[in-house]
C-alpha cells in the first residue's frame, strides 16, 4: 500500500510551492534569481521607496523586456508626461518609442489636479478603470505600471474613502488576472505615505538609495511575497547605461563544480613549485606582500599565459591607468597592448573611493558578463582600505562564489603594510581563498631579489621551500643556491 502511494506524494512535492504560483520573469539582471522567476502572474506588486531610488526605472524595465519578447504592456503615469517617459528611457538606451509604434507598449498620462477633485465633491476611480480597461483591451496587455499611487491620490484628504478606493483599485486589477507594478512613496514610519498598499499588494518590493561616508549605494529588499519563497537579505542593486542589475548576495548552498584541469602561472619555475602544472581552473589565489614584491607583475604574467592559450582575460586594476599599467609590464618582458588590441585582454580601472563597495561589485559581474573571460585579476584588494574588514570579505566572497560558478579562475593581489587592519583583512580574505602565496623583500643588509612561499594550496601538492627570484628584462627569475649565496657574499659574476 505505501508503495502505491508514494508516486503521489512524490507529485504534491512537486507542485507546491513553486508550480502553484505562476510568475513572470521581469529580465532584470539578478532579481527573476532571488525571486524563482520574477514577480506573481495575475497579481499587483508594490515598489516603495524614497525618491531617485529607481522605482519608475524598475516598473519600465518590467515592461520593455517583456515588449521585447512580443509582450504588450501598459504604462500609465500621473507625474511625468510621454515625452518625459521616452527621454529618460532614451538616456539608459531603450528605444521606447519604437516598442509605442509596434503596440507593444502603450503610455497613458493622466494629470489628476487637485482643485478638480475639490470641486467633484465624491472622488472615486470610475473614470480611471474605464480608462485602463480600453487600454488593456485595445493592445491585449496583461501587464500594467502605475507610477505612482500617491500622484493619483493626491487630493484626497478622507482617508475612509482613499482607504476603499486603494482596496478597490487592487481588487480591480487582481480580478482581471492582470500582472500590475504600483509604484509608491516612501512614508515617515511606514512603506508608503498611505500606509495601506503594502497589505493590500500581494509583493512588496522596498528600494533604498543610501549615503555612507559620502559614498551612494542602492539596495533592494523584498518585504514580503505571497505564496512563494523568496531572499530575505538587502541585495545591493546597480543602475548604469545598461538599466538595473541585482546582486544576489551569495549562493545558498556551495555547489560550485571542481575541475581537476590545472593551468599554468606564466612562470615555468612557479609551475614547478605546484608539480610542474599551475593552478587549478577555477580556483582563486592570493597574491600577498609588501610593496615592491612583484605582486602585479607576477598577476600579468598569469594574465599572459591565458592570452597566450587563447582565453579571455580581464584585469581589474584599482592603482594604475590602463596605460600605465601596459607601460610598466613592458619593463619585465610583457607586451599586453597585443592582447588588448586582439579583443583577449580588457582593463578596467577605476579609483576604489570613486564607488561604494557593491557599485565595484555590480561593475565586476557586468564587466565578466559581457566578455566572459576564464580568467580574472583584482590588483589590489588592499586599495578598498575605507570600508570595513566584514564588508571586504563579504565583497571578496561574492565575487569568488559568482566567479566559481562560471568556471572562472580568479587572482587577487594584497598589499602588506606591516601591521594595523590589512592584517586582519588578510587572514579574513585567506580562509577565503584556495592558493595562498606570500612574497616578501630580502631583509635589511641582505642582497638578493624577492622571496616566495606557497603558505597553502588545496587539493595539491606543493613546495614548502622559500624561493628567491628577482625582476630582469625577462620578467621573474629564479635564483640558483649558488647566485643566491654569491649575491649574500657580494660577489658578482
Amino acid at each position: 500500500m505505501s508503495t502505491r502511494h508514494r508516486p503521489a506524494t512524490r507529485a504534491r512535492s512537486k507542485s507546491t510551492p513553486r508550480a502553484g504560483l505562476a510568475k513572470v520573469a521581469t529580465g532584470i539582471d539578478g532579481f527573476d534569481e532571488i525571486t524563482g522567476g520574477g514577480l506573481p502572474e495575475g497579481r499587483p506588486t508594490l515598489i516603495c521607496g524614497g525618491p531617485g531610488c529607481g522605482k519608475t526605472l524598475f516598473a519600465l524595465e518590467f515592461l520593455i523586456h517583456a515588449a521585447v519578447r512580443g509582450e504588450s504592456g501598459v504604462f500609465v503615469t500621473f507625474e511625468e508626461t510621454e515625452e518625459d517617459i521616452l527621454k529618460n528611457a532614451a538616456s539608459l538606451g531603450y528605444d521606447v518609442a519604437d516598442l509605442l509604434k509596434r503596440k507593444r507598449l502603450t503610455l497613458e498620462y493622466i494629470r489628476v489636479e487637485r482643485s478638480e477633485i475639490e470641486e467633484t465633491g465624491e472622488y472615486d476611480l470610475e473614470g480611471l478603470f474605464i480608462r485602463l480597461d480600453h487600454a488593456l483591451r485595445s493592445t491585449g496587455a496583461r501587464r500594467i505600471v502605475l507610477d505612482t499611487i500617491e500622484s493619483l491620490f493626491a487630493g484626497l484628504s478622507n482617508s475612509g474613502v482613499l482607504r476603499a478606493e486603494l482596496r478597490r483599485l487592487f481588487g480591480w486589477l487582481k480580478e482581471r488576472g492582470i500582472t500590475a507594478v504600483i509604484t509608491g512613496e516612501r512614508g515617515i514610519d511606514t512603506l508608503t505615505r498611505q500606509g495601506l498598499e503594502e497589505y493590500v499588494s500581494d509583493c512588496v518590493i522596498f528600494l533604498d538609495h543610501r549615503v555612507s561616508g559620502q559614498i551612494s549605494t542602492r539596495r533592494l529588499r523584498i518585504v514580503k511575497y505571497r505564496g512563494s519563497s523568496h531572499g530575505t537579505n538587502e541585495y545591493p542593486f546597480l543602475i548604469d547605461r545598461r538599466g538595473i542589475a541585482v546582486l544576489p548576495v551569495t549562493s545558498l548552498q556551495l555547489i560550485h563544480k571542481s575541475s581537476s584541469e590545472r593551468i599554468s602561472t606564466g612562470l615555468d619555475w612557479l609551475d614547478e613549485m605546484f608539480g610542474g602544472k599551475g593552478y587549478f581552473r577555477a580556483s582563486s589565489v592570493l597574491l600577498s606582500g609588501s610593496a615592491g614584491t612583484a605582486k602585479t607583475t607576477l598577476a600579468a604574467y598569469f594574465l599572459d599565459a591565458a592570452c597566450r592559450r587563447g582565453e579571455r582575460a580581464v584585469c581589474f586594476q584599482f592603482e594604475e591607468s590602463p596605460s600605465q599599467y601596459m607601460r610598466n609590464m613592458q619593463s619585465v618582458g610583457l607586451n599586453l597592448n597585443r592582447w588588448v588590441k586582439k579583443g583577449l585582454l580588457g582593463i578596467h580601472a577605476a579609483r576604489p573611493t570613486l564607488y561604494g563597495l557593491e557599485f565595484h561589485l555590480a561593475t565586476m559581474h557586468r564587466e565578466v558578463d559581457e566578455a566572459e573571460p576564464s580568467i580574472v585579476v583584482v590588483d589590489p584588494l588592499s586599495s578598498f582600505t575605507g570600508a570595513s574588514i566584514d564588508e571586504v570579505n563579504g565583497m571578496v566572497m561574492r565575487l569568488i562564489d559568482y566567479l566559481k560558478g562560471r568556471n572562472v579562475t580568479a587572482l587577487f593581489t594584497h598589499l602588506i603594510p606591516g601591521s594595523g587592519a590589512s592584517q586582519e583583512l588578510e587572514v579574513g580574505v585567506s580562509s577565503l581563498i584556495d592558493t595562498w602565496i606570500l612574497l616578501r623583500n630580502a631583509p635589511p643588509g641582505e642582497q638578493g631579489g624577492r622571496h616566495l612561499s606557497i603558505l597553502k594550496s588545496r587539493g595539491m601538492a606543493h613546495s614548502s621551500e622559500r624561493r628567491s627570484f628577482e625582476l630582469t628584462d625577462d620578467g621573474p627569475v629564479l635564483l640558483s643556491s649558488a647566485h643566491r649565496a654569491r649575491r649574500a657574499l657580494g660577489v658578482r659574476r
